[in-house]
């Protein structure tokens, strides 16, 4: 099995991208976890899911309107031309999107909550004054393996629905943190522990972490567009073997 890439995640296969959703304006497509958005000063040459849409449609330019984290998988929004681009970026500015997402956190959460934790700017929160920061969550599903986890003697977990309601960076990931449920497979923010044990047991080395849905208004005239995705099969598995559900 190939080893981990940056956050965990193993690197992203060569291949065009499952497409969601497109027409004239608008393009969504399932990016996988371990490939970046767009390029970065760090990451020039890197193959990336805005090159690889380019060259699906033919070389036209595309305009990534949205982040997705490179460990993170699902549901990836891109624009055809900058009016749309414009459009569909006020849309996220002002919380007209709404997302979903699953993910299997440490520990069980019985009921659904919410996380009301101000996030500072960057990955780590070390960029400035914390800022309003709110994810919705509902648990859908827990197991208890027989497996000895640091001073406890079985492991707990819980697959969740996430819908943030603001944009921070790494805001899903810092919110689970900060309840003391951290997303299995996050190097950054989670729990080394259970990390290796996901790694051990299920041959998991990606963030457990999936854009399951977008909705947004079209740039062309305001309607409504629903894209959903499906778990991709590894993330699918490890759930199922888990004991999460298919």
């Amino acid at each position: 099995m190939a080893g981990p890439d940056e956050e965990g995640s193993a690197p992203a296969a060569d291949g065009a991208l499952p497409v969601l959703y497109c027409d004239e304006r608008v393009v969504a497509v399932h990016k996988p976890s371990g490939l970046l958005v767009h390029r970065s000063e760090l990451d020039r040459d890197r193959d990336v899911a805005l090159q690889r849409v380019r060259d699906q449609l033919g070389g036209g330019w595309v305009y990534p309107v949205h982040r997705l984290d490179r460990a993170t998988s699902g549901v990836l929004l891109f624009a055809r031309d900058p009016e749309a681009a414009s459009r569909l970026a006020a849309a996220f500015r002002e919380h007209r999107v709404a997302k979903r997402y699953e993910a299997v956190a440490r520990g069980w959460l019985e009921e659904p909550g919410r996380i009301d934790h101000p996030l500072g700017a960057g990955r780590r929160g070390e960029g400035g004054a914390p800022q309003p920061a709110v994810t919705d969550y509902a648990p859908l599903a827990w197991t208890e393996l027989p497996v000895p986890v640091s001073r406890y003697p079985t492991a707990r977990y819980t697959r969740l629905e996430l819908r943030p309601l603001t944009g921070r960076q790494h805001q899903l990931r810092r919110h689970l943190k900060a309840i003391s449920h951290p997303i299995v497979g996050d190097t950054t923010h989670g729990d080394s522990a259970h990390n290796r044990l996901f790694r051990s047991r299920f041959g998991c080395w990606r963030l457990l972490l999936a854009a399951v849905e977008a909705r947004f208004p079209h740039p062309e005239d305001g309607t409504e567009v629903a894209v959903t995705a499906a778990l991709d099969a590894h993330f699918a598995e490890v759930v199922a073997a888990a004991g999460l559900g298919g």
